[in-house]
C-alpha cells in the first residue's frame, strides 16, 4: 500500500511542527511575532522530539533491549512523551514526577501504562524524595533499566539542534531575528540556539525563567545561589539546580516571570488568540510582554517564540477558576458570567 498517504505510526508525526503569527496579544508591538507551536507533535508537547531522538539514540548504541524499562524524572509532558514511545517500542516505563504537575499530567501519564509515583516538589534536589533521587534509586533497583536523565543528557540538546533549530531557520527564510523560550532542563533553547547561533551569530537568544529558580543569576554571575530558590507554580520552567543540558554560552539573557501573571498569559493566549496552550508557554508570552516594555524589539524584528505545550493538560489549574481564586490569581467576588480577562486580571 505504499501509494496511500498515510504514516505507520504517531512518531512519524513527530517535529515540522508550524509558525502561527501572532497578532492580537501583540498588536501594539514593533516587528512581527511567530509561535513554534509544540503542541502539533503527536504528545502535545515539544518533549516527543527528545524521548524518540534519546530512545533511538539508545537502540543504536545497544543500551536498549527488547522488554527493557525506561525511568525518568518529569514535570508531565516528557514523561508523557516516553510513555507514548514506550508503548510502541515495547519498553515498560516509570516515572518519578513532581507533586506541582497537575492532575491531568499525572492522570494522562497513567492512561498510557507509565507506572507514576509522585514526589514532593519543594524539596531540595539532594532530599532523598526529591524526584531525582527516587528516578535514580529506580534505575539502580531495576534490572535493564535505562535512566534517560534529561538534565543532564546530551541528547536532550541534541535532540533540538537536529530538529527545532534547523525547522525554526528554513520557516523564517533565515529571517529570525530573536528566538524567545522557556528554560527549564534547558535541552530546547540550547539545541534550538546552538543551531541558530551557527547561522547567525546575531541572533538574540531569551530565555525565560521563573521567580525561585537559579537559572538567571547562574548565567548572569556563575554563582548557584540557594537564596533564590523558593516554591513556585509554573510547571517544566525554572530549576533548584543546574542542568549541564542547558548551554548557557548560546542564551544572551534570562527574564524572569511570575506565576500570576504567566497564568493570564495563557489565558489571554486562548482569548485573543484561539490558542489553547499551557502554562509554560503563558510564561513564554508574559516574557514578550516584559520585553516589550523594555523596547528590545523594532520594525525589523522576527521573533519566533516557542509555545511547549497544550492547555489540555493544565485543565484543573490555570483554566480553573477555583484554583485561580485559590492561588490569589482572581477575585472570587466577581460573578462567574462576568469573568475575563479584561474584567479580572489585576491591573
Amino acid at each position: 500500500m505504499h501509494d496511500l498517504n498515510v504514516h505507520d505510526s504517531v512518531l512519524d508525526l513527530i517535529g515540522k511542527t508550524p509558525l502561527v503569527r501572532l497578532t492580537k496579544v501583540v498588536s501594539d508591538f514593533p516587528g512581527n511575532f511567530w509561535a513554534k507551536m509544540e503542541s502539533f507533535n503527536p504528545g502535545h508537547s515539544a518533549k516527543d522530539r527528545i524521548a524518540a531522538f534519546i530512545i533511538e539514540e539508545a537502540e543504536r548504541s545497544g543500551l536498549l533491549t527488547p522488554g527493557a524499562t525506561i525511568v525518568e524524572t518529569t514535570s508531565g509532558n516528557t514523561g508523557f512523551s516516553l510513555a507514548m514511545v514506550s508503548v510502541l517500542k515495547g519498553y515498560k516505563c516509570i516515572l518519578a514526577v513532581s507533586s506541582k504537575s497537575s492532575p491531568d499530567k499525572i492522570d494522562m501519564l497513567r492512561s498510557m501504562g507509565a507506572e507514576v509515583h509522585v514526589c514532593p516538589a519543594n524539596v531540595p534536589a539532594d532530599d532523598p524524595r526529591s524526584y531525582y533521587k527516587v528516578a535514580q534509586r529506580i534505575h539502580e533497583k531495576t534490572p535493564g533499566s535505562i535512566y534517560i536523565n534529561q538534565y543532564f543528557n546530551a541528547l536532550n540538546t541534541a535532540a533540538h539542534y537536529h530538529s527545532t533549530g534547523p525547522e525554526i531557520w528554513q520557516q523564517t527564510n533565515g529571517k529570525i531575528t530573536h528566538l524567545v523560550a522557556c528554560s527549564g532542563t534547558g535541552g530546547t533553547i540550547s539545541g534550538t540556539a546552538q543551531y541558530l547561533k551557527e547561522q547567525n551569530p546575531e541572533i538574540e537568544i531569551i530565555g525565560i525563567d521563573a521567580y525561585g529558580s537559579v537559572l538567571q543569576k547562574y548565567h548572569e554571575t556563575g554563582e548557584f545561589d540557594k537564596d533564590e530558590i523558593y516554591p513556585y507554580r509554573i510547571e517544566g520552567l525554572g530549576k533548584n539546580l543546574i542542568p549541564t543540558a542547558t548551554d548557557f554560552s548560546v542564551i544572551d539573557r534570562f527574564i524572569k516571570v511570575t506565576d500570576q501573571d504567566s497564568a493570564w498569559a495563557a489565558r489571554t493566549l486562548a482569548q485573543k488568540e484561539g490558542l489553547f496552550m499551557g502554562y509554560t508557554s503563558g510564561a513564554a508570552l508574559q516574557g514578550l510582554f516584559q520585553l516589550n516594555e523594555e523596547q528590545s524589539f523594532d520594525q525589523n524584528s522576527v521573533v519566533v517564540v516557542i509555545f511547549p505545550d497544550h492547555g489540555s493538560r493544565y485543565m484543573s489549574k490555570v483554566y480553573n477558576d477555583q484554583w485561580m481564586i485559590d492561588q490569589g490569581f482572581m477575585e472570587e467576588s466577581i460573578p462567574q458570567n462576568a469573568k475575563s480577562v479584561a474584567s479580572i486580571k489585576p491591573s
